[in-house]
């Protein structure tokens, strides 16, 4: 990141400054006062692209999701904290540009996981489309929903996967087409690999898979013998949900 001149920095501050007296704002990652997202909260949100593995899926992914990743990207999604998206939107351009860069694939287009109508109606937006607009991207509309799902919450994720089939098709025939699938979150991979199979079923091919963070598998040996496992919270009305990682029979997330 090229550093600001120490006269622009100091009249960036005083006109956020400014700002703040006037619309008062706290920051979505933390909850300081006068940013929208503070500098401490940008720096957790620098992208640093690598690729995850979730069962027989890989994506890359510009953030792991916790602390002021995970604060901002729910704010973000269901606080109406669009005043986020824009550093959100940068860390998902990163990782669409290190997927794409890995498959060095010709033409692709790409495909999201669609919001179900109460989501739009709740948000007005899809939150992971909207970061991709800031991108210049506009994904293709090729999938939709087809039936309803039980609420994840307390799904592992067999369960999940298990939710999650046959939850979406392809709205025409898709043979020859390539598609780099995005999404926001990775847990359990089960919603992208939905998407993933209903792409192949109407004759695409999955080039790469990008999220904006992925919530990091926690492999120590305190959880040896229990039954720690990621799930999906699921959010009102909405078919990926919220993500986060619960601990059952020890707490709910």
């Amino acid at each position: 990141m090229r550093a600001r001149h120490p006269f622009a920095e100091a009249t960036r501050r005083a006109a956020l400054d400014a700002i703040g007296l006037l619309l008062p704002v706290t920051c979505a990652g933390c909850g300081a006062p006068d940013r929208s997202v503070c500098d401490d909260c940008l720096l957790a949100l620098r992208p640093e692209p690598r690729a995850v593995v979730r069962g027989d899926l890989t994506a890359w992914a510009a953030l792991a999701y916790s602390g002021a990743a995970a604060a901002s990207v729910l704010a973000y999604k269901d606080a109406g904290r669009t005043d986020a998206a824009g550093p959100l939107s940068l860390a998902l351009g990163a990782a669409v540009g290190a997927a794409l860069a890995e498959c060095s694939a010709r033409s692709v287009e790409v495909c999201t996981v669609p919001s179900t109508p109460a989501a739009l109606r709740r948000r007005g937006y899809a939150p992971v489309d909207a970061m991709l607009a800031r991108c210049g991207i506009r994904p293709s509309p090729v999938v939709r929903l087809v039936r309803a799902r039980r609420d994840q919450a307390g799904l592992g994720v067999a369960a999940r996967r298990a939710n999650a089939d046959g939850a979406l098709e392809a709205r025409a025939g898709l043979a020859g087409r390539r598609f780099l699938l995005v999404d926001d979150v990775l847990t359990t991979g089960a919603t992208l690999a939905e998407l993933r199979r209903a792409v192949v079923a109407a004759g695409g091919s999955v080039a790469a898979v990008a999220v904006l963070a992925e919530t990091p598998l926690r492999r120590s040996g305190r959880l040896a013998g229990t039954r720690e496992t990621h799930r999906d919270i699921g959010g009102r009305d909405d078919y990926g949900g919220r993500t986060g990682v619960v601990d059952p029979p020890f707490r709910s997330g």
